[in-house]
């Protein structure tokens, strides 16, 4: 009997969270990765829970083959910054919602000293999803094609909704406009 084995690529992103009630939308990061064809690895680190470990991830991350990390935190959102502090990848933070609708997860997140850079992306879901695409972009830049081209291909999709979304408002203004038109008369 021939048992067939599946290759699993060595993840490039390290999506890490400060809690597992973040994983809904960190579900968003990993599916966008997954979209563009880039391998992952999930874990569940604090800042301020598990220091060692969140460190320890860190500084080993290159070494496994990460070539960027996405860190998701609310409240005092000191997760990227620790990481950013124990790695020399990019990391990615996304600020999550919660007190103050995730203001002060976003001001800690992006007011980082000069020297530990950890690039911003938006509160909630938007920022899962653009924490993944910018991870796919700094990817791309290191020579893969395939994701150069799937990127190409992404916003050329984007285009199309956007068109498509003005289309649908031209012809909802034209019969507003034919309906005003005729309440005149």
């Amino acid at each position: 009997m021939t048992r067939k084995i599946k290759i699993v690529p060595a993840a490039e992103v390290g999506v890490v969270m400060g809690s597992d009630s973040d994983w809904p939308m960190l579900e968003e990061t990993v599916r966008t990765l997954d979209r563009f064809g880039v391998a992952s690895e999930v874990r569940v680190l604090s800042a301020h829970r598990t220091p060692e470990e969140a460190a320890a991830y860190a500084r080993a991350a290159a070494g496994r083959g990460l070539r960027v990390i996405i860190a998701a935190a609310g409240g005092a959102a000191h997760l990227a910054g620790v990481l950013a502090a124990h790695t020399i990848l990019p990391v990615v933070g996304i600020p999550v919602g919660g007190m103050q609708d995730g203001l002060d997860a976003l001001l800690a997140t992006v007011q980082m000293p000069a020297g530990i850079p950890v690039a911003t992306v938006a509160v909630g879901k938007a920022g899962a999803v653009n924490a993944a695409l910018l991870a796919v972009q700094i990817l791309a830049t290191g020579g893969r094609v395939d994701l150069q081209a799937r990127l190409t291909q992404h916003k050329a999709a984007l285009r199309i909704k956007v068109a498509d979304g003005d289309a649908r408002v031209q012809q909802a203004l034209a019969k507003l406009r034919v309906t005003s038109e005729n309440v005149k008369r």
